[in-house]
């Protein structure tokens, strides 16, 4: 054994490697029946691949296929598993293990590609853990209109009511973080349109009621 201390080590990604045995049928798959999209081919004829899942890439490479009977050749986490599992079944995607919600706080479930590999799609359980006992109060609060409309557009969304959505918002932001997933602030962009909320996120300080 070595006396040196460990390095302080910086990792910015992780690319999981698969063996296969047809570099176009494989890519195909995974685009057209698992919805990645195509990032790049390499080598004249192409003998390596990269597949993109939202930000996170996959490599695909010719060679023997070697897949395992473990949990998952590759797991995956999601932003919204229950989606991602519809258009999988739709599509005729083998499933190995139906999704459910699991004790160690995800929601997934498991599929066969076309190698034989085993990929895992799952996503946190926002309910997980012990149940808190909670007394809620009635609060005096006027909001903007169009705030008030997204506010209750939003919890309908999530689905939660409107009070459970603002404990969450204000949970989060005491942390200093979001409690948004990237799917749900997209739809946030869609209903801030569709609301007409014009303004920046500092506006409130300038908010005056008419009248």
């Amino acid at each position: 054994m070595s006396n040196l201390a460990p390095p302080i080590i910086e990792c910015h990604q992780i690319h999981a490697a698969l063996a296969i045995t047809d570099l176009r049928a494989s890519i195909d798959f995974y685009v057209s029946k698992l919805g990645f999209v195509e990032a790049f081919t390499w080598g004249e004829p192409p003998r390596f691949a990269g597949v993109n899942i939202g930000k996170v890439q996959m490599f695909l490479a010719t060679g023997k296929p070697v897949p395992t009977s473990d949990l998952g050749s590759v797991v995956f986490l999601v932003g919204d598993a229950d989606k991602l599992y519809a258009f999988h079944t739709a599509n005729g995607v083998e499933i190995i293990k139906e999704i459910d919600d699991r004790p160690y706080g995800i929601r997934d479930y498991t599929i066969r590609d076309l190698n034989g590999y085993l990929l895992v799609f799952g996503h946190h359980q926002i309910n997980a853990g012990e149940p808190v006992k909670i007394e809620r109060v009635e609060v005096t609060a006027r909001l903007e209109k169009r705030l008030a409309a997204l506010l209750e557009d939003l919890a309908k969304h999530k689905p939660m009511t409107v009070g459970s959505c603002m404990e969450e918002i204000i949970l989060h932001t005491n942390e200093g973080v979001g409690p948004h997933t990237k799917a749900t602030l997209r739809h946030i962009q869609e209903l801030k349109k569709q609301h007409g909320i014009d303004y920046d996120c500092h506006a409130s300080y300038r908010f005056t009621e008419a009248g």
